[in-house]
């Protein structure tokens, strides 16, 4: 009877609490606290962030532009040299030459030209008796070329024209050249090396050429009348 209401007594109080404890009512999540006008969202700051400091990708280049044919003017200076007896009678001439020419397709090329050189008598005269003169020509031609690369590229051109030392009457005649007082046939072919610019309008290049110049050959006995020269140049596709 004893260990009856021992038992009880310690039985009854913890029913009480374990039933007290099942009628609390469970925790639950609380939300977050609204943000107040004016206070900044940290998170989504941080976002907004990390989106703008990240690297865009390289935007893609743009496909060459395709060749175009247009006029073409080239310019060279250089120095002209006669080969023949005239050679022994005038050193060699600084010479300006031009051309102007249009771009029938990529490797034909249709020009004029016209040039300009100044020497003198000195290698058969002398002071003061020497003569300065200036020598011109005129005539045209045509030129095949070769892009080995976008940059780099190869000419050679066959012209025909004529040409004259600009000099008093019979300055020449009395030396032996009669002839080179009037416009005479030229027949020559040139080769030159192109470097193009990243401006598509503009190279530069290196070049030379040979010519039979008739009129510039001596009267009175056996002569080959060439004439060599060479130049840098530069040239302008519009």
């Amino acid at each position: 009877m004893c260990a009856l209401v021992l038992a009880s007594t310690v039985i009854a109080p913890m029913l009480t609490a374990s039933h007290a404890s099942a009628q609390e009512p469970s925790p639950t999540a609380q939300p977050a606290p609204p943000i107040a006008a004016g206070q900044i969202d940290l998170e989504k700051d941080t976002q907004s962030s990390a989106l703008v400091d990240a690297p865009a990708p390289p935007p893609e280049a743009p496909p060459p532009a395709p060749y175009k044919k247009s006029l073409v003017l080239d310019s060279s200076i250089g120095a002209l040299v006669f080969l023949g007896k005239f050679g022994k009678t005038a050193p060699p001439a600084p010479l300006l030459r031009v051309q102007l020419g249009y771009e029938l397709f990529k490797w034909l090329m249709l020009f004029g030209e016209g040039e300009l050189g100044f020497t003198d008598t000195s290698g058969s005269q002398d002071p003061p008796k020497t003569r300065a003169f200036p020598i011109f020509g005129f005539g045209g031609g045509a030129r095949l070329t070769v892009r080995f690369t976008d940059r780099f590229g190869v000419y050679v051109q066959g012209d025909i024209g004529a040409m004259k030392a600009d000099i008093r009457r019979r300055a020449l005649e009395i030396i032996g050249f009669k002839d080179a007082e009037d416009l005479g046939l030229y027949l020559g072919g040139r080769i030159g090396l192109e470097w193009y610019q990243l401006d598509r309008h503009f190279a530069l290049g290196l070049n030379g050429g040979l010519r039979d110049a008739t009129g510039f050959k001596r009267t009175i006995g056996s002569d080959t009348p060439l004439a060599f020269d060479a130049g840098v140049s530069i040239r302008y596709a519009f």
